[in-house]
């Protein structure tokens, strides 16, 4: 299905950690198709930033048409200072929603592992959210922060949460897999969005146990659609639209298959 920009309305916006948004938006034709691990392109007013930001979906209101993002903001005078502007009732446009989401159906009565690093974190609430709620899975959130975090009362309530903090501020100290360890956790599935050094240490644990494995790659990107191939990937199969080993994040993920990318 083709995908074109539509006028969003902001609901609600705040702060929820340093440098860390939360955004409320109605876009009811993009709630309707909208799953778990996909994303939106979002358009500011600046006619010098013709390209859109692609931001992962954290949370979807299928009663109330709204979606919810949560993002950084990456500096001064960029596209994503421009958003955390916003106010409610203020319009922004958008595309979506875009890239394949996770296979909710491979964790049905399972015991999952959901790995979220960073701002890698927002995408994995939905998706434990949808996994228990349709799919009885047992999930267990290992969430990877420098310091501070955020959406944790959520997670809270969609499994079972266990933090990993660089300095050791709150839970255990070091990255998710020293988390896994740690707390001798197990797993039938595993699903992982984050950055690459951490979706690389997870891909190799999944490997080593023998676990299946999707992953979300985060990749910068153009166009969002998979014309430009900016964000392309290595793969092990040949992409039926360049003939190389490559795939389009934006458009044949973000979510692989772990044993798929090369990382």
């Amino acid at each position: 299905m083709s995908k074109k920009k539509m006028t969003a309305s902001v609901i609600s916006q705040e702060k929820i950690a340093e440098d860390i948004y939360s955004m409320w938006i109605k876009a009811q034709e993009v709630v309707q198709q909208a799953v778990p691990g996909q994303f939106i392109s979002m358009y500011t007013n600046d006619g010098g930033k013709l390209l859109p930001r692609p931001i992962s979906i954290c949370e979807i209101n299928q009663e109330q048409g709204m979606l919810r993002v949560v993002y950084r903001v990456t500096g001064k005078n960029t596209g994503t200072e421009q958003f955390s502007k916003l106010q409610s009732g203020d319009n922004i446009e958008i595309m979506g929603p875009l890239g394949n989401g996770f296979p909710l159906e491979t964790g049905r009565d399972k015991k999952a592992l959901l790995f979220g690093g960073g701002i890698g974190v927002p995408p994995m609430l939905e998706l434990a959210k949808q996994l228990k709620s349709e799919y009885s899975t047992d999930c267990h959130l290992v969430m990877g922060y420098r310091s501070e975090t955020f959406l944790t009362e959520e997670m809270e309530k969609a499994g079972t949460l266990y933090i990993a903090t660089e300095d050791g501020s709150i839970g255990t100290k070091g990255n998710v897999i020293d988390a896994v360890k740690e707390r001798k956790l197990e797993a039938d599935i595993i699903y992982a969005c984050g950055p690459t050094p951490m979706l690389r240490a997870i891909k190799e644990y999944a490997l080593e146990n023998h676990i299946p494995c999707y992953i979300s790659m985060e990749e910068r990107m153009a166009c969002g659609i998979g014309a430009c191939l900016a964000c392309v990937c290595k793969t092990k199969d040949v992409d039926e639209h360049s003939n190389v080993h490559n795939k389009r994040v934006c458009k044949d993920g973000p979510v692989f298959l772990a044993e798929e990318v090369e990382i």
